[in-house]
C-alpha cells in the first residue's frame, strides 16, 4: 500500500536540528551542467540531468557533501520553473518531469520548464545502500497475519535483521535522510537555478516535503500545489493506522461497485457476496500460489494497489472473472504491477527518522491487533512494511513543525475518499497553512491531478499556476 507515511519514545537519543536552523548559509553553485541522465533513471530522451553537491549535515555546511541528481524538460529561460515530487517517501523523481509537462495545457507548457530530482538517499542521489535485501523480499511470502506467536516472531526477527543490516551498511547517512533536509536540498536547487522563488507540485508524501519547504523558506515559495495531502500533525506511525481504516472503507466501496455490475461480472449481487468471491481468490492463492509467485500476500497487495484509483476496479473484476475460468494471466499481470513489493531502504530511511515510532514491539502488536479488527484486509501488511522502524539503528530526528503565518497561500487538491492520505489530514494541513485553499473532489483517486480529466480541478489549478490567483474552496465532482 502506499507507504506514504507512518507514542512515546523512551530512552532514545533524539538528534536535534536546532543547530541547522541557525547554521550559516553557504552559497550553492549558480550554474548547473546539464547532460545525459543516468541510464537506469527512467528519464525520457528529451530529459537532461545535472548534479549538485549539498551538505550531508546542514549544521556543518562545509563538511561532507552528498550528490543530488536533478532532471528537467523545457527551456530554463522559461518564465517559470515547476519543481515536482512524486511522493513516497523514498521514490525517485527522475522520470516524472516529462509526464507532468506533456500533461500541462498549452499555456502552461509554454510558460514552464519542469524539473524533478531524486531526493537524498534515493536513486541517483547518494542512495541509502543496505546491501543485498533480496532474501527479505521473496515471493510468495509468508502470510501477513500471523497464525500464532511463532510466525509473528519470525517476521519480527526479519524486521530486526533489516534494521541491523541498514545500520551496518549506511549508518553515516541514516540520521540525515529526513524530510527537513530534503526541503533544504530544494532550496539549494532553487539557488543553483538562479531563481528567487520556485513553484512546486507535490503528490502524497511530496505534500509534506513541499509544506516543509514553505515553512522553512516562505520568502522563496512561489506557486505551490499539494495533491493528496499528508496530515502534518500526526506521526508517521499513527498515520499508518489511519491508512488502514481508509483502505478498508475503499475496499468496501469497490466491492459495492462490482456488485452493482453483477450482470457484467457475476461475482455477486451484494458487496458481501463480492467480498466472498475475493476471499476465495485469497484462500486459493494461499494453498497454491498463482504462477508460483502470487500467494495470499501478493493478491492482497494487488487489491490495495487497485484501491488508489477507481479506474483499476474493472481490471480487478475482469481478472477474477478470468481466474474463475482457469486463466490467471490477467491477475498475474496486476500482481506484477502492484503485488511484488520489496524492501525499500529509502522509504525506511525517511519513515524511521520520524519521531513517534515505538521502540517496543509489544506496543506495535497491540495497536495492530486493534486495527486488524476494523481493517482486516490491510492492517498486518501495513505494519510489516515499516516494522524495521521499531528497531532502527539511529534515533528519531526532531524536525520543524509544518505551518507558519509567514507561509504564502497554497493550493491543496484532495480526493474525499483517498485511503492513503485521508481527508482529515488535508483539512489539518489547510488549518496550519493560513490562507490556503482546497479543492475537494468527490472520489478516492490518489494523487491524480494531471493524470485524469477533471475540469473543475484542472481549470482552477491552471489559473492559479498562470496568475497566482487562488480559487475559492470548492467541492468538485468525481473525475471522469
Amino acid at each position: 500500500m502506499t507507504k506514504v507515511l507512518r507514542a512515546a519514545t523512551i530512552g532514545v537519543v533524539v538528534v536535534s536540528l536546532a543547530a541547522q536552523l541557525t547554521a550559516p548559509a553557504v552559497a550553492a553553485p549558480t550554474k548547473l551542467k546539464w547532460g545525459d541522465c543516468p541510464l537506469d533513471s527512467g528519464a525520457a530522451r528529451q530529459t537532461t540531468c545535472a548534479t549538485l553537491k549539498v551538505p550531508l549535515d546542514y549544521a556543518k555546511p562545509n563538511g561532507r557533501q552528498i550528490t543530488l541528481t536533478i532532471s528537467r524538460v523545457g527551456d530554463l529561460n522559461a518564465s517559470r520553473v515547476l519543481l515536482t515530487n512524486p511522493g513516497g517517501p523514498g521514490v525517485p523523481g527522475i522520470g516524472m518531469e516529462q509526464g507532468i509537462r506533456v500533461s500541462l495545457s498549452q499555456k502552461l507548457y509554454d510558460q514552464y520548464a519542469v524539473l524533478s530530482f531524486d531526493p537524498r538517499g534515493v536513486g541517483d542521489s547518494t542512495p541509502v545502500n543496505c546491501g543485498d535485501l533480496t532474501k527479505f523480499g521473496k515471493h510468495p511470502s509468508a502470510p501477513y497475519r500471523p497464525a500464532g506467536a511463532r510466525q509473528e516472531q519470525q517476521r519480527v526477527q526479519q524486521a530486526k535483521q533489516i534494521a541491523e543490516q541498514c545500520g551496518r551498511k549506511a549508518k553515516e547517512l541514516l540520521p540525515y535522510i529526513t524530510t527537513e533536509n530534503a526541503a533544504r536540498d530544494l532550496d539549494r536547487i532553487r539557488i543553483a537555478l538562479g531563481r528567487d522563488k520556485i513553484d512546486y507540485l507535490g503528490y502524497s508524501y511530496g505534500t509534506k516535503l513541499g509544506a516543509t519547504y514553505a515553512t522553512l523558506f516562505p520568502q522563496h515559495t512561489g506557486r505551490m500545489i499539494l495533491n493528496s495531502v499528508v496530515d502534518p500533525l500526526t506521526s508517521t506511525y499513527r498515520q499508518t493506522f489511519a491508512q488502514n481504516a481508509g483502505f478498508q472503507t475503499r475496499a468496501a466501496a469497490m466491492f459495492q461497485w462490482i456488485a452493482a455490475r453483477d450482470k457484467t461480472y457475476h461475482l455477486g449481487k451484494t458487496a458481501k457476496a463480492v467480498q466472498a468471491s475475493w476471499q476465495k481468490v485469497r484462500t486459493d492463492a494461499a494453498k497454491k500460489p498463482l504462477g508460483g509467485r502470487a500467494g495470499i500476500n501478493e493478491v492482497d497487495d494487488t487489491l490495495v494497489g487497485a484501491l488508489y484509483s477507481d479506474g483499476l476496479w474493472s481490471a480487478v473484476a475482469d481478472a477474477v472473472v478470468q481466474l474463475r475460468k482457469g486463466h490467471s494471466d490477467d491477475l498475474l499481470s496486476l500482481v506484477d504491477q502492484y503485488g511484488l513489493g520489496s524492501v525499500d531502504p529509502g522509504l525506511l530511511a525517511y519513515s524511521c527518522t520520524d519521531p513517534g515510532w515505538p521502540r517496543s514491539w509489544t506496543r506495535v502488536h497491540l495497536d495492530t491487533t486493534i486495527s486488524d479488527r476494523r481493517a482486516p484486509l490491510v492492517a498486518w501488511g501495513n505494519t510489516w512494511f515499516t516494522a524495521p522502524c521499531v528497531f532502527w539503528p539511529t534515533g528519531p530526528v526532531l524536525q520543524r513543525r509544518i505551518g507558519s503565518a509567514k507561509v504564502p497561500p497554497i493550493l491543496l487538491i484532495q480526493p474525499r475518499y483517498d485511503a492513503a492520505t485521508p481527508l482529515q489530514g488535508a483539512r489539518r494541513m489547510q488549518a496550519v497553512l493560513p490562507g490556503s485553499r482546497m479543492l475537494v473532489k468527490n472520489d478516492g483517486n490518489h494523487a491524480a491531478y494531471l493524470n485524469e480529466q477533471n475540469d473543475c480541478v484542472n481549470s482552477r489549478a491552471e489559473k492559479y499556476l498562470l496568475t497566482g490567483q487562488l480559487p475559492a474552496n470548492t467541492n468538485c465532482p468525481a473525475s471522469t
